[in-house]
């Protein structure tokens, strides 16, 4: 579910390129500016797809673990990663519902997820990023390790969010203003880097694209 929010919160912030990073001491509302703009491009967004490869980290693992696959997104609720390789993999999420599969694990789980989609509204809903501000610090970065993105670096407030994830980076294209690059810090200091390819707005989906068994 992080991955779903950090796509949507990313939406929100594509601005335009006039704006810039800013001291401590005006940051706030050098922020609220840039979300209001990107609020507003965001209005036009429905429907969403994109290429996209997943890189693991883990102190754990002797290599990273990395895999490929297709996202789809939905608006306001629907979401879908299908991962091709290297084990095909599903997760679904259609309003309140998640649904896992993993074949090659014989894994089927489904979960409810109405407090996160619950979050997600909020962000989408509102042109104030009043509520983004109480849970989240934001930085935005005056340089990025992608040449042409902005970068949005979101460390949550919360102990209890905190103690899962310390740190989810964003990057945006300065001239597409779409999505390139999610970095999620875990509070083990695993990370999980997802980048996008191909990314494509309002494009028609078919009607199986929400289906776990197409």
């Amino acid at each position: 579910m992080v991955v779903l929010e950090a796509i949507v919160l990313s939406y929100l912030f594509c601005a335009s390129s006039s704006a810039q990073p800013s001291p401590a001491t005006s940051a706030s509302k050098s922020f609220d500016e840039l979300f209001r703009q990107a609020h507003q491009a965001a209005a036009a967004f429905t429907t969403l797809t994109a290429r996209f490869t997943e890189t693991t980290t883990s102190s754990l693992l002797s290599r990273p673990i990395v895999a490929h696959g297709i996202l789809a997104v939905q608006r306001p609720s629907r979401a879908v990663l299908r991962f091709t390789d290297p084990d095909p993999r599903v997760v679904l999420i259609d309003g309140n519902r998640m649904t896992m599969t993993w074949p090659a694990r014989n894994l089927r789980r489904v979960s409810n997820v109405e407090s996160t989609q619950s979050r997600i509204q909020k962000y989408i809903e509102t042109d104030s990023p009043a509520e983004l501000l109480r849970q989240f610090d934001v930085d935005l970065g005056d340089r990025s390790e992608w040449p042409g993105t902005y970068a949005v670096t979101l460390t949550p407030k919360r102990k209890q969010v905190r103690d899962t994830l310390t740190r989810l980076d964003l990057w945006v294209g300065r001239s597409s203003f779409l999505l390139s690059a999610i970095r999620m810090t875990f509070a083990n200091g695993d990370t999980k880097t997802m980048t996008f390819e191909d990314v494509a707005q309002n494009p028609t989906l078919d009607s199986g694209t929400f289906s776990v068994d197409r």
